[in-house]
């Protein structure tokens, strides 16, 4: 029987376990992308239906948009030395980063939310047309999977701090930094045919 050497694979790839978790994890990723292209496409046909509330042009403020876009693809950059770190063994370079990441991702939603709340205070709500309705939906979700991975990476810090770098956080690691790219990419997607659309 032959034995599997795991000795030149990455540390999240060493367990079996490890290895199937990370292949469910991108069957996940495809479940994500039917839910968001389903929340944008609810949006093209809903985002110019305004029921003579404001338009893009009237609530959009693109200088906080570009700082959150600017704070948030930081993050994946951020996210990336947490896995350089990890190939490498530095347990104190991983939390380092991983808090570099959280709280960029924490930046992130603080202005976000304030955005809600400025839509808010100019009478711009859920209710008032179905462009507003179609946006909040699509903002929020991805706002929830920010706040997601947030306490999500605090849950890993706490268990980096007891166990160290093993296997199954190593797994953790990974996935994790999979799941925040994929955030990104989604953002890199509204910033583009939700905010600069909107405004042009």
């Amino acid at each position: 029987m032959a034995v599997k050497n795991h000795v030149n694979q990455p540390l999240e790839y060493q367990s079996e376990q490890g290895q199937l978790n990370i292949l469910g994890f991108w069957v996940f990723i495809a479940a994500e992308i039917a839910l968001f292209g389903t929340l944008f496409g609810v949006y093209s046909v809903l985002g110019t239906r305004y029921a003579d509330g404001p338009t893009q042009q009237d609530i959009f403020v693109i200088r906080d948009v570009m700082i959150q876009t600017v704070l948030l693809l930081t993050s994946s950059f951020t996210a990336g030395i947490v896995l350089w770190n990890m190939h490498r063994n530095n347990l104190r370079g991983v939390i380092i980063w991983l808090v570099a990441t959280l709280a960029l991702g924490g930046g992130f939603l603080y202005m976000e939310i304030n955005e809600f709340i400025h839509y808010v205070s100019v009478g711009a709500t859920m209710q008032t047309s179905a462009f507003l309705s179609s946006l909040f939906t699509l903002l929020g979700t991805h706002g929830a999977h920010v706040t997601f991975g947030i306490f999500w990476a605090i849950m890993l810090i706490i268990q980096l701090v007891k166990r160290g770098l093993t296997p199954k956080t190593a797994s953790k690691m990974h996935i994790f930094t999979l799941y925040w790219h994929f955030l990104d990419v989604v953002w890199i997607f509204i910033f583009t045919f939700v905010y600069l659309a909107g405004v042009m």
